[in-house]
């Protein structure tokens, strides 16, 4: 093989940098050429971070994929690219607690990576989408190849959400604890512990005990994960099903009026109340048919208020009347009175704190993983609708602008190599 010269090597190298459309600045983006101190600058936004009770206009540093400084005035030639966030909400990238984001193997999921346009979050947690016979196809083809964060809930039910409609735990030698105890053992990297959807409809006559095998798998597991479980038209006495979770598990669409709801004849139930104060995680979880104003408001006023905001999207929810994409369905419970500090933390810090997997995540602290939400807060009258066809009038919501996963934004400007993080 020739060896080449010097000067034909130099030809080649232009030829190839005026092919590829590599100028100083993408030489920049590859840290060849300029020693810049950041990849990437947001300027000028009104950065809102509810973990460091931080709410003002300042920028953003990031380098190597971590938030590297907050700072009044980052100049634009100590950053390889900028984004221009002048009259725009920053926060962390959104985390969404309760997604149904497994595509192909689930019988409703929706990519992640394919909703950062309409969510705005850079994590998302799956919600029982995969049980133990379908998890490895998650686990090796979802998460592995997706943009965004995913971690998940495993179904005590070996098919997850393969059959739906058709209840998965309607056949309760589906739902296998030393099965189930296994997969989430041996994956306590991605998953967070046991899911089950508790409504009649999916149980059939088994009542609590795919909640009790669910608690039993998550215990021999050795993992301390938790169980999240969906309530809703529940069999038998809500109360009993609330009186055996432990402190950490998550009650799923606790505004739910599927009937058995956490407010009856007008009244909190006490056992809402007493599982809340023993450290029950509360969760809105909207979906398409899991959010009731006639639930919400009186369990809010009584005070029952949710630890988390999250979704439960997927491919029906996403097409219903109530819309619930994560910032609309955090602008409903900002015009519903609680302060845009509060929502955001709902949706960023508190789902982070349960995930307790990535340090500071949530968070715009220097050091935290440089996942960023941006957004243009719309004034102006403004109709929500809920799940049952309640209306509600609002003034204000939030719209998403851009999204930043790892420090490379979805969509411009692009990174070059462009890769995923």
């Amino acid at each position: 093989m020739k060896r080449l010269s010097r000067r034909d090597f130099l030809k080649t190298s232009t030829a190839a940098a005026l092919l590829l459309g590599t100028s100083g600045s993408a030489l920049a983006q590859q840290g060849v050429g300029r020693g810049d101190k950041f990849d990437l600058v947001i300027k000028g936004g009104e950065v809102l971070d509810p973990s460091q009770n931080l709410r003002t206009k300042i920028d953003i540093g990031i380098k190597n994929a971590v938030v590297a400084a907050l700072a009044p005035n980052i100049a634009a030639d100590q950053s390889a690219q900028t984004i221009e966030a002048k009259g725009k909400l920053v926060t962390a990238g959104l985390v969404d607690l309760h997604a149904h984001v497994y595509p192909q193997g689930s019988a409703i999921g929706l990519p992640a990576d394919e909703l950062a346009p309409y969510m705005a979050a850079t994590t998302y947690i799956s919600a029982g989408d995969a049980g133990s016979n379908n998890f490895s196809a998650f686990k090796h083809y979802i998460l592995a190849q997706s943009r965004c964060r995913i971690y998940g809930f495993l179904h005590i039910s070996a098919i997850g959400l393969a059959g739906f409609p058709v209840g998965e735990c309607l056949n309760i030698d589906y739902c296998n604890v030393d099965l189930a105890s296994k997969t989430l053992a041996e994956n306590r990297d991605v998953l967070l512990g046991m899911k089950v959807r508790q409504s009649a409809t999916i149980v059939g006559k088994n009542g609590l005990e795919p909640l009790k095998r669910a608690l039993a798998a998550a215990k021999q597991s050795g993992t301390k994960g938790r169980v999240m479980v969906h309530i809703g038209g529940v069999p038998g006495r809500l109360g009993e099903l609330l009186e055996l979770l432990r402190p950490g598990d998550i009650v799923s669409h606790i505004f739910s009026s599927n009937g058995n709801d956490v407010v009856q004849n007008g009244k909190v139930l006490a056992e809402a109340f007493e599982a809340k104060k023993r450290g029950v995680i509360m969760d809105v979880a909207h979906g398409g048919g899991s959010f009731d104003y006639t639930v919400a408001e009186p369990a809010i006023q009584q005070g029952l208020l949710p630890d988390c905001i999250s979704s439960d999207i997927h491919g029906f929810s996403a097409n219903s009347p109530g819309k619930p994409f994560l910032p609309w369905v955090m602008s409903k419970f900002w015009n519903m009175g609680f302060k845009l500090e509060e929502v955001v933390a709902m949706a960023t810090v508190n789902p982070a704190k349960i995930i307790d997997k990535v340090d500071k995540l949530g968070t715009l602290q220097v050091g935290a993983p440089a996942d960023v939400s941006i957004f243009e807060v719309v004034e102006g009258p403004v109709k929500f609708v809920d799940t049952r066809n309640n209306s509600r009038e609002g003034n204000r919501y939030l719209k998403p602008v851009q999204v930043i996963r790892a420090g490379r934004p979805f969509g411009g400007p692009y990174p070059a190599p462009f890769m995923y993080p």
